[in-house]
């Protein structure tokens, strides 16, 4: 289908208006939401995440292609809501209390949600309390902390205490990221996974998830 590789172009050039009128252009013509997601919006997001990681693409290109993947999912997400389709998995994200950058933190949602995760996004300054009531009613398969400055970190800790005292932590999986945040950390609090960047995401949610 020509709209459905034009929409994968657009996501990969971050053209925004060009993702969302192709979108809107391909649901009249019936394509299936599903098949433009999985064939053409997962892809170009991996391929964006790619380019990321060799230095082709730097944080602008990851913002404008993030910003046209969303653009279009605006559209398709209520069709496949009405047809029941389930996500890889739900994960609910946040910047851990104390700390209010949230930059780094929508990177990450976006690219969850073009590899075909539904993201439930707290913000910033989260407290532990709430990762865990979220966590619990929206039944997320993964709660991801993020944390920029270093005396924000232990908050990451805390959280994954409470998500033990809540008895969640045998069904709920914990990824953590941030510049000062490394894989040694993760390891010491007891999270499942640490990724170094937004274009990680998708590949370490989708392997503590088995998936």
């Amino acid at each position: 289908m020509a709209e459905a590789n034009q929409l994968y172009e657009a996501i990969i050039n971050g053209d925004n208006k060009a993702a969302v009128a192709i979108t809107r252009e391909a649901l009249a013509a019936e394509a299936d939401p599903l098949e433009l997601v999985n064939r053409q919006m997962i892809p170009a997001m991996a391929e964006v995440g790619r380019r990321f990681e060799c230095e082709e693409y730097f944080v602008p290109e990851l913002l404008l292609a993030a910003r046209a993947m969303k653009g279009a999912l605006v559209l398709i997400r209520p069709l496949l809501i009405e047809r029941g389709a389930e996500p890889v998995g739900r994960v609910v994200i946040g910047t851990v209390k104390g700390d209010l950058h949230d930059i780094g933190k929508n990177l990450v949602a976006s690219m969850l949600e073009g590899g075909g995760f539904e993201v439930i996004d707290l913000g910033a300054d989260v407290s532990p309390e709430k990762f865990v009531s979220e966590a619990q009613e929206k039944k997320a398969d993964i709660v991801a902390l993020s944390a920029l400055l270093t005396v924000t970190m232990p908050s990451m800790k805390t959280t994954i205490e409470a998500l033990r005292a809540a008895g969640l932590r045998e069904r709920v999986k914990v990824l953590i990221g941030g510049a000062p945040v490394t894989e040694d950390y993760a390891a010491q609090i007891g999270a499942d996974g640490y990724g170094a960047n937004a274009a990680s995401a998708v590949p370490l949610a989708r392997k503590v998830l088995g998936k």
